[in-house]
């Protein structure tokens, strides 16, 4: 075990040439980023999910009746002991060929079993008002953490001149502000790790499950080898846009349609601004041009760019989906339902309806319209 901790933590490939980790021990004089300072997050990451659980139950449930957002779910599907065999055994999307077994067998006629199967389906999907609360509990986070970055960063050089970020890099010590930050955002990042399985369940889990990993691991680099000043920039610019994508979700829950589509267009003016243009012009300078002409490459340099690469291909395909749904907007008249949305299963197609249903009938899930939803930390994320 000695061994491979001595492999793994080897200087060569965590710092720049010439400086130790001797050199970066705590001192009277300052203090430095230390390893073991992340293992904070973890206790940090269980007291955050018991505070949401709190939130969402004291605060979040009132507001929403308050707005007489209801918990009634979707419409429950006619107990029949044969359809609840097949759909929890076998197949929650029948074949038509069984279908067909199932109408000979029960002496139903395909249309009423096909409606069983998707009333069925929708009958596992979180009401609007846990929706509601959900989102309420990211807002408030969103909206506290992008306030306190924005006040911890005003008073910092680096926020107005990106070379300080590496000017007598590595020797920059480490603020009680800084740390605070940084670990409230790790154990946001680690409780959003473990409660993902919990949430709703949306088409772009697996997208979003790769947005948290290489967020806690940008992270977790940049935090250990004193990255940290860049690490508050990308911080801060990826929470920009989080608080409004999520009042514009308790908005469309809430049925205020107008302001749903007024909050969607701010954010999505918020996120491709920053995500598409000062991320990569900004940020992405600084780290891959200034800081290889001020300190020069080593290979965790390499790795956390590699990172950073990979969450601007995120924001690509995010703001992607984002200019789809405003060109459905513009033909529609309003914002409708994100593609990334609140669909509760990445394989879930409950929402199309069976072959011959006039489609005229058709209704948005819970009743609802407008965004419902897009990404992260949201990446945030690092949704993000």
């Amino acid at each position: 075990m000695a061994g491979i901790l001595a492999w793994f933590w080897n200087e060569r490939f965590w710092l720049p040439h010439n400086v130790t980790w001797a050199d970066l021990k705590n001192t009277e004089e300052a203090t430095f980023p230390q390893a073991e300072d992340l293992y904070l997050a973890f206790p940090l990451a269980f007291c955050m999910l018991m505070v949401r659980l709190i939130f969402e139950r004291f605060v979040a449930k009132p507001c929403a009746i308050a707005l007489n957002i209801q918990a009634n779910g979707p419409q429950t599907a006619q107990p029949n002991a044969i359809l609840e065999k097949v759909f929890t055994a076998i197949t929650k999307h029948p074949d038509e060929k069984r279908l067909e077994g199932l109408s000979k067998q029960l002496d139903w006629d395909v249309r009423s079993i096909q409606r069983w199967f998707r009333q069925r389906r929708n009958q596992e999907k979180p009401s609007t008002l846990k929706r509601f609360c959900e989102s309420m509990w990211k807002f408030s986070y969103g909206l506290y953490i992008f306030t306190y970055g924005i006040r911890f960063l005003k008073k910092t050089p680096w926020l107005w001149n990106t070379k300080h970020c590496w000017y007598n890099y590595p020797y920059q010590p480490l603020t009680p502000d800084l740390h605070y930050y940084y670990i409230l955002e790790l154990s946001f990042y680690w409780s959003l790790m473990f409660s993902q399985f919990t949430d709703i369940k949306r088409k772009d889990f697996g997208v979003m499950f790769l947005h948290h990993l290489v967020a806690i691991l940008l992270i977790t680099f940049s935090y250990v080898n004193n990255m940290a000043r860049v690490g508050t920039l990308i911080l801060c610019l990826h929470d920009s846009a989080d608080a409004l994508l999520e009042a514009a979700k308790m908005a469309n829950y809430a049925k205020f349609q107008k302001i749903c589509d007024l909050l969607f267009v701010m954010f999505a003016m918020v996120f491709i601004t920053t995500r598409l243009g000062v991320f990569p012009l900004w940020v992405l300078n600084t780290t891959l041009f200034e800081s290889w002409e001020i300190v020069g490459p080593y290979p965790s340099w390499w790795v956390f760019n590699l990172l950073l690469l990979v969450i601007q291909g995120l924001n690509c395909f995010w703001s992607y989906l984002i200019v789809k749904i405003a060109c459905k907007a513009i033909s529609k008249g309003k914002v409708s339902k994100d593609d990334r949305s609140d669909i509760e299963s990445s394989s879930d197609e409950e929402d199309s309806e069976p072959p011959g249903k006039n489609p005229h009938t058709a209704t948005t899930t819970n009743g609802t319209s407008g965004t419902n939803g897009y990404l992260l930390t949201g990446a945030c994320a690092v949704d993000d």
